[in-house]
C-alpha cells in the first residue's frame, strides 16, 4: 500500500539521485503522524473546553496523586515552557477555577500549585477522550506491533528526552 510519504521518496530520488533520502521514510511518516496526533488532541480536549497547554498542565498535576499539586518549578519541568509562560499559564488556569495557588509550607517564599475538584474533573475527562483517539490512530496495529513501535519510538527519542537543556 502506497502512501504519500512513498511518493515523495520517490520523487525525491528521481530528481536528487545523489541524496541517501532514507530517513524521509520514517521521519516524514513521524511528521505526519505528529499532524494527526495534534488534530486528535485539539478534538478530545475541546469536547471538554480545554487548550492542549491548559490539558499539559492539568494532567501534570493529576498525575502527581493526592493533593494534586506541584510547584511552579516542578510544573516547568514536566511541561517544558519557560517560568514566565508557565506563571501566566497559572493565572489563566487560576481564573477558570481549575487551579489554586496556596502557600507551600516548606518555603515561606514558595507557592503550590494544586488542582482544583473542577480541574480535576476536567483532566479526567479529557484524558479519556484522548484515549479514544488515539485507540483510533493506532487501530491497524495489533497490540504486538504497537509495543515495538513504543520500543523503537523509545529508543529514537531517548537521547533527546535525557539531554540536559
Amino acid at each position: 500500500m502506497e502512501d504519500e510519504v512513498d511518493r515523495l521518496v520517490a520523487a525525491w530520488r528521481r530528481e536528487r539521485p545523489d541524496l541517501d533520502v532514507e530517513p524521509l521514510e520514517v521521519l516524514s511518516r513521524v511528521s505526519r503522524l505528529a499532524r494527526h496526533l495534534d488534530r486528535a488532541r485539539r478534538i478530545a480536549f475541546s469536547e471538554v473546553g480545554l487548550e492542549p497547554w491548559e490539558f499539559d498542565v492539568l494532567t501534570a498535576l493529576r498525575r502527581a496523586g493526592a493533593p494534586y499539586q506541584l510547584s511552579p518549578g516542578a510544573l516547568l519541568t514536566q511541561t517544558l515552557v519557560t517560568s514566565g509562560t508557565m506563571t501566566n499559564r497559572i493565572d489563566r488556569l487560576a481564573k477558570k477555577n481549575l487551579v489554586e495557588r496556596l502557600p507551600d509550607p516548606s518555603d515561606r517564599r514558595g507557592v503550590l500549585v494544586r488542582l482544583t475538584a473542577e480541574g480535576r474533573d476536567k483532566a479526567d475527562r479529557s484524558l479519556a477522550g484522548l484515549l479514544i483517539q488515539e485507540r483510533a490512530i493506532l487501530a491497524e496495529l495489533s497490540r504486538q506491533q504497537r509495543g515495538e513501535l513504543a520500543g523503537l519510538l523509545r529508543k529514537l527519542t531517548g537521547p533527546f528526552d535525557n539531554t540536559p537543556g
